[in-house]
């Protein structure tokens, strides 16, 4: 029998190990980007066009490459990071496998030019596919330029399944604020069709925050400072006031490097317990700084998730520091009970040197509180016949009454019986001539209100109302370039837009359902809403947005309906094209028949 196993050739095994390192053109920005960093750049510039699909570019300052080191870093396992195995637990650099390069250049065609400083000129090598094209002396800035063009364009399959340019451009941006959060001291630049998204300098953590998520995130940060032997742990938590319904700026870096760790995440949120409502999530910015030789960073290709020698330790650390923080800056309340609350000198006359003054007393001579009592006769009804009577009245007319008034009330019950009942604030319960049907008031609001917009959008032409003085909304950078994107399918939706600037949105006209103070939580669900992963169709844009708007003004659970309201909210129901489930796909109602009501008694 033949042998069959082979060793695969070296194009075909860094194709392989592609699909490990590179998932979509953000996989590539952060491998670039952490580069750049490990070469020691204070100057990093990342070009992008359409999403990174035709073009990821990124310029740095850092000490460049030889000539050998320029060909020999397109090499599989070919780095300049680690020598021995035991190196993996002693790692100050952000890469250490040597496989990145090698798969970016498999999958795409990339352009490389280096100069060390002080070699008068540099490198310039051009691979596609794994195949040197050429290379050549440049004359070249100090640094490096490397530029992947035409991602995936030898793997067909794998460019079909990227999603839209708007989501692909939001994971783009997602691995820029971790990068750029994780090393404040070094600035940043990102262009995206030659568009200026960021440009930030280099600055200390805060700022660096306030420029990444707009100068709202400010007022929200609160110091988070604590020192021992196991960890050291700064940052921000942001304050319970601004938390979110769906997980957003969250945060956690170790040595510089940014991870995901449920665990930790847990601590976060137990710090803000009792502090946050049911469903929110609180936005965090957190460092911890850790012996290098307590984590393990070799687990996950992606290299975001760590093995902590001590988690329960950190854990205990973690949490204890943010309630120590919240308690500090009078974010959580605090009781002390040892203290004398009237012992207390108000501030004021503490610094005022002057004596109180003693205060006026002004009496009216004129007032005399019997005079009205004097002059007035006391008269007492002593006809006691006429008493008796009026007493005896009282009772000979009330069974009369009452018989009057059922049967009243039984008329006006037959002339109007009422169809629907509220529950608990949350369902209706709808009479029919088969039982009964039960209504999720909220879910079929959804319906409603997405058919109507679905409608407005595409259908016909939307009703827009002009605002008296148009809304100024501040977001981040990221954000605004969102909303630029879907700029026309919002103003398709009754949405006019005054202004763009790189932080804020100005509005000047809204959709007619939409009331001037919802402006702001509609955009952000919708934003949220969109960095789900949407497929790549106009209609979808509209769908999304017809969903995201119903979901936020529809009738909430809790809310009470008057009779009429229950009413018409039935009626519109069952007017929808489908309203039998929600647009989330969830059921609307649940009809029961008398004869399962009757099935329940005698079972």
């Amino acid at each position: 029998m033949s042998d069959i196993i082979q060793l695969l050739p070296d194009h075909v095994a860094n194709q392989i190990a592609a699909g490990e390192v590179v998932q979509r053109p953000a996989s590539v920005v952060k491998e670039l980007l952490e580069n750049a960093i490990d070469a020691g750049a204070t100057d990093i510039k990342l070009l992008i066009k359409e999403a990174g699909k035709i073009l990821i570019q990124v310029i740095d300052n850092g000490k460049g490459m030889s000539v050998t080191d320029a060909r020999m870093c397109f090499e599989r396992h070919a780095t300049s990071k680690i020598r021995k195995a035991e190196d993996l637990f002693s790692l100050h650099t952000k890469g250490f496998r040597g496989e990145a390069l090698a798969s970016i250049a498999a999958i795409a065609h990339v352009e490389l030019k280096t100069k060390q400083e002080h070699q008068e000129l540099g490198t310039s090598i051009k691979i596609e596919g794994s195949k040197i094209i050429s290379q050549d002396f440049i004359n070249t800035a100090s640094g490096t330029s490397i530029a992947v063009k035409n991602l995936f364009y030898n793997i067909p399959a794998r460019r079909k399944f990227l999603k839209s340019d708007t989501i692909e451009t939001r994971h783009i941006i997602d691995e820029f604020q971790r990068v750029v959060l994780a090393h404040p001291g070094i600035s940043f630049l990102l262009h995206h069709n030659d568009i200026e998204v960021y440009n930030l300098k280099s600055s200390n953590l805060r700022k660096r925050i306030v420029a990444v998520f707009g100068s709202k995130m400010n007022e929200k940060l609160v110091p988070i400072e604590e020192q021992t032997d196991i960890v050291t742990i700064t940052g921000f938590v942001t304050k319970p006031s601004f938390s979110k319904k769906k997980r957003g700026e969250q945060f956690f870096f170790v040595n510089d490097r940014f991870i995901k760790n449920s665990y930790l995440n847990h601590a976060v949120v137990s710090a803000f317990e009792g502090l946050l409502e049911t469903g929110s999530h609180p936005s965090y910015f957190l460092y911890l700084q850790v012996p290098a030789n307590t984590i393990d960073i070799n687990i996950h290709p992606t290299k975001t998730e760590i093995e902590f020698d001590n988690a329960n330790a950190l854990y205990a650390m973690l949490r204890a520091t943010i309630k120590h923080s919240l308690g500090q800056y009078n974010v959580a309340p605090i009781l002390d009970f040892n203290r004398d609350a009237t012992l207390d000198i108000p501030y004021q006359l503490e610094r005022n040197s002057n004596q109180a003054s003693t205060p006026k007393i002004i009496v009216d001579p004129n007032f005399n509180p019997f005079k009205e009592a004097i002059q007035k006769e006391i008269h007492f009804p002593f006809n006691r016949e006429k008493q008796t009577q009026s007493w005896e009245s009282l009772y000979t007319s009330v069974e009369p009454l009452q018989e009057i008034q059922q049967e009243n009330l039984f008329e006006n019950q037959q002339d109007k019986t009422q169809k629907t009942f509220q529950i608990q604030r949350k369902y209706i319960i709808s009479l029919i001539k088969s039982g009964v049907v039960l209504i999720h008031q909220s879910l079929a609001h959804q319906r409603i209100l997405y058919e109507s917009f679905l409608e407005s959008i595409t259908v016909r032409e939307a009703n827009s109302q002009q605002l008296l003085f148009p809304v100024k909304i501040s977001f981040s950078s990221n954000e605004i370039e969102m909303i630029y994107t879907i700029k026309q399918e919002l103003e398709n939706a009754g949405f006019s837009f005054d202004e763009f600037t790189k932080d804020s949105v100005t509005i000047k006209g809204i959709p007619t359902s939409v009331t001037e103070s919802k402006i702001s939580i509609i955009l952000e669900d919708l934003l949220n809403d969109i960095n789900l992963e949407v497929p790549d169709t106009s209609y979808s844009h509209f769908d999304v947005m017809a969903k995201s708007f119903a979901k936020t003004l529809s009738i909430k659970t809790g809310t009470f309906l008057s009779e009429k309201e229950q009413e018409n909210l039935v009626n519109d129901l069952f007017s929808c094209k489908e309203p039998s489930i929600s647009p989330t796909g969830k059921s609307t109602f649940k009809t029961l028949t008398l004869q399962e009501i009757d099935n329940l008694f005698n079972s």
